[in-house]
């Protein structure tokens, strides 16, 4: 049901989660996982754009992203494996044992044309991420004016940061830690570019900063843990819908922050809830 006249594009992306304990697979990806909880969301109009393989895996994803009702008019299928991460659950959280590196996305970059920025411009903000490998194409979305948002995960070094920080309008990134070293993290990144940084901290919820003021959104409890894939990703896509449907109707930043983050918490608890990032396994053999 549509919530929010907000429209966004994943870009980068897309893979299966092969859970080895079950033999099941399940479609993700962090812009795919954006596009999926988008939609769910209540965003106007959510699509995805990127690379897929041919393989059996591949037609998973597409197949899921129709049956989501997720546009994928920009995306293009090529030869070879697609993107696939090896994963199991501990006690409900996801453990990663490893990937095939992007599969053939992670062999042939997109590269942007001026068709694709034009496309680009229809939405009113363009998500990627450090797994995506979209990184030199950020400046020419930032040129079209478009708003960029990036997760930097938990992996990302103080260099990248630098190099990619520039271009973005929102940053994201999981960050273990004391509330202090969280704080002084985010004012690193800020003192890149970004508008607004936020760090994702599992069970102690979140931190956003906004260059000027820190804002804390303890994580919502939860009743159940199925599996915590896509915890994070949710948290993104819900805060960045809410909070621009907002700004777009003028309410007060700092009141449009805390309203979002609020609902993002409640979003990404409701998550953790589903088999996957959102559900859809496949057994493989």
């Amino acid at each position: 049901m549509e919530k929010y006249d907000v429209a966004v594009l994943g870009f980068g992306d897309n893979v299966v989660d092969k859970y080895e304990h079950i033999k099941t697979m399940y479609p993700g990806g962090n812009c795919v996982n954006f596009a999926v909880y988008a939609k769910r969301f209540g965003t106007k109009r959510s699509a995805y754009m990127g690379y897929f393989g041919n393989d059996a895996e591949a037609e998973h994803v597409i197949d899921t992203l129709r049956k989501e009702e997720i546009e994928t008019v920009k995306c293009k299928q090529l030869e070879g494996e697609n993107g696939c991460a090896r994963a199991t659950l501990v006690d409900g959280d996801r453990v990663f044992l490893g990937s095939n590196e992007g599969g053939i996305r992670g062999e042939t970059p997109f590269i942007l044309d001026q068709f694709d920025i034009e496309y680009m411009k229809q939405f009113d903000i363009v998500h990627s991420g450090n797994y995506c490998f979209t990184e030199k194409e950020l400046k020419k979305i930032k040129k079209a004016g478009i708003y960029i948002s990036f997760d930097f995960s938990d992996d990302s070094e103080e260099e990248y940061y630098k190099q990619v920080s520039k271009d973005v309008d929102f940053a994201f990134c999981s960050f273990e830690g004391t509330d202090e070293e969280v704080k002084e993290h985010l004012k690193k990144i800020i003192s890149y570019g970004p508008k607004l940084a936020t760090a994702s901290r599992g069970a102690k919820g979140c931190i956003l900063y906004d260059g000027r003021e820190f804002f804390e959104q303890p994580a919502v409890p939860l009743s159940q843990v199925v599996d915590t894939m896509g915890a994070g990703d949710s948290l993104i896509t819900a805060f960045l819908v809410g909070y621009i449907a907002r700004l777009k109707n003028n309410a007060d930043s700092k009141i449009a922050i805390r309203e979002s983050l609020k609902e993002a918490a409640e979003f990404a608890a409701s998550i953790c809830g589903i088999e996957g990032a959102f559900g859809y396994g496949k057994l493989y053999e």
